[in-house]
């Protein structure tokens, strides 16, 4: 029976070159890992692969190490692979991967949904399960990469709207994405990054009431300009001192003049009260010109000459009237 090439979303092509190295090689494996590359972009990241490929990674090392010697790929790619942007659009993942996925007694992406579907409280639907899917298969992030994702996101939207508030999978997928591109897909990396972000988040808390805000939560952007001065490293006195300069300037807060101090006091890396006060103290102070002063004696010779002539004008008015 005749057979036929199904191509299940973008082709992907290759030149006859490359086609005939692989099968002059007789390589299956690195043919497949050559496919799997092709899919990706060119990036190897080989614990990405294993999973995909369902290889322990000595075989993925191994095969990739055959690509080297057929001079198809770059030994530096494997170590400090060239960070390429996403393409906009994904795979369209089909029911049909969905279900290959869940069947497969190996994979973990079924515990994953059920974690998933446990911490948002529902079930997910095929829309959701391919938007899951696209973190888990086309950004590669491991299960627990993915579960660290899905909590913060979930602690984020209560943190703003509530208790029992639960983010959509389309905000989890945004994020995930955001994750991608800083380079999170380890759990030890996830781990910091969500340290650092609760180090910020409480430290927010308590800029908010030196800003005179209280009794909610910041906004987006308000959040983004207090992470930034925090990032700079000013002490809450200096943040309180620039708010009050606002208020006495703008006689009302004004987080775009606001910033506009701090990153001037940042560029000239005053971080303190004490230190912006020394700054502001040493800067050159101008003075209107003072007159020389007059040198002894020269005051009276001039009176002297002033009553001199005052007289001598007397004198020449009292001659014209005797006239």
């Amino acid at each position: 029976m005749a057979g036929k090439l199904l191509y299940a979303g973008n082709i992907l092509s290759l030149t006859a070159e490359t086609a005939d190295r692989l099968i002059a090689a007789g390589n299956g494996d690195a043919a497949l890992l050559y496919l799997h590359l092709l899919r990706r972009g060119g990036t190897f990241q080989p614990e990405g692969a294993a999973r995909a490929l369902k290889w322990e990674l000595p075989r993925v090392q191994e095969a990739f190490s055959a690509l080297v010697k057929l001079g198809l790929a770059d030994r530096q790619e494997q170590t400090a692979p060239p960070v390429k942007p996403e393409p906009e659009e994904p795979p369209e993942y089909t029911a049909a991967d969905l279900n290959r996925e869940m069947e497969d007694t190996a994979s973990p992406f079924p515990a994953l949904v059920a974690e998933v579907q446990r911490r948002l409280g529902k079930i997910l639907s095929t829309s959701d399960l391919k938007m899951l899917y696209t973190l888990y298969d086309y950004l590669a992030l491991p299960a627990e990469v993915i579960m660290l994702l899905v909590s913060w996101c979930v602690e984020e939207m209560e943190q703003k709207y509530g208790p029992g508030r639960r983010p959509r999978l389309s905000q989890i997928r945004k994020e995930g994405f955001a994750w991608r591109r800083l380079g999170l897909d380890t759990a030890e990396a996830a781990e910091a990054y969500l340290r650092r972000k609760e180090h910020l988040r409480a430290r927010t808390a308590q800029v908010l009431p030196l800003l005179d805000i209280r009794g909610r939560a910041p906004v987006e952007p308000e959040r983004k300009y207090i992470e930034s001065w925090l990032n700079m490293g000013f002490e809450d006195a200096a943040i309180r001192l620039a708010y009050e300069r606002t208020v006495l300037q703008k006689q009302s807060m004004n987080w775009s003049y606001m910033n506009s101090i701090l990153k001037s006091w940042h560029q000239k890396d005053l971080h303190t009260v004490a230190a912006i006060q020394a700054g502001d103290t040493a800067r050159p102070r101008v003075t209107a010109p003072q007159p020389a002063p007059t040198p002894p004696g020269e005051a009276d010779r001039r009176a002297r000459e002033d009553m001199e002539r005052m007289r001598e004008y007397l004198r020449g008015h009292q001659d014209g009237k005797g006239g």
